[in-house]
């Protein structure tokens, strides 16, 4: 069932699109300052990407940030943010997928926009988000035999024991 959005958030061109394209697709909206962020079914976001990059009107052709927020200890824990820009009309538009977390996984978006993967890399290092499909998913900042990660709320100050 899709969510009900205010009506100047659902007239949108990005709502209303992926709403066509799913109407499970997007499952809140919000605008602050004029940027909108969609909070959409973490399950579709490879598919979602490829309606908002290949649409003419939309064309958000450029991921310009991945990032992750933690909620412990609030299920769902993680949301992995996007950030999108249209070269095109000069939109921006944030993308946010609720993940669990006790597993948090998510595709990766690696073969739609190349750039994503350091950015990816950095996510899983820092959060513990894995990527499904990452062509070489690996700790980018911390050391290879760190134990945990560092951004995550439960993280103990002091460090690994």
């Amino acid at each position: 069932m899709p969510a009900t959005l205010p009506a100047e958030l659902a007239g949108r061109p990005e709502v209303r699109k992926l709403r066509e394209f799913n109407p499970g697709a997007v499952l809140g909206a919000t605008d602050f300052r004029g940027q909108l962020a969609l909070t959409i079914a973490p399950a579709l976001l490879r598919d979602i990407c490829d309606v908002l990059r290949r649409d003419p009107e939309l064309s958000y052709d450029f991921l310009t940030d991945i990032t992750a927020v933690d909620r412990y200890p609030v299920e769902p824990r993680f949301e992995v943010v996007y950030q999108l820009r249209s070269m095109k009309t000069r939109q921006r538009l944030r993308l946010k997928a609720p993940l669990p977390g006790d597993d948090p996984r998510i595709d990766s978006l690696v073969g739609l926009w190349p750039g994503a993967d350091v950015l990816e890399c950095e996510v899983y290092d820092l959060f513990g988000v894995r990527f499904t499909g990452h062509p070489n998913l690996r700790r980018l900042l911390m050391p290879d035999d760190w134990e945990g990660h560092p951004l995550r709320k439960d993280y103990p100050m002091e460090g690994p024991r």
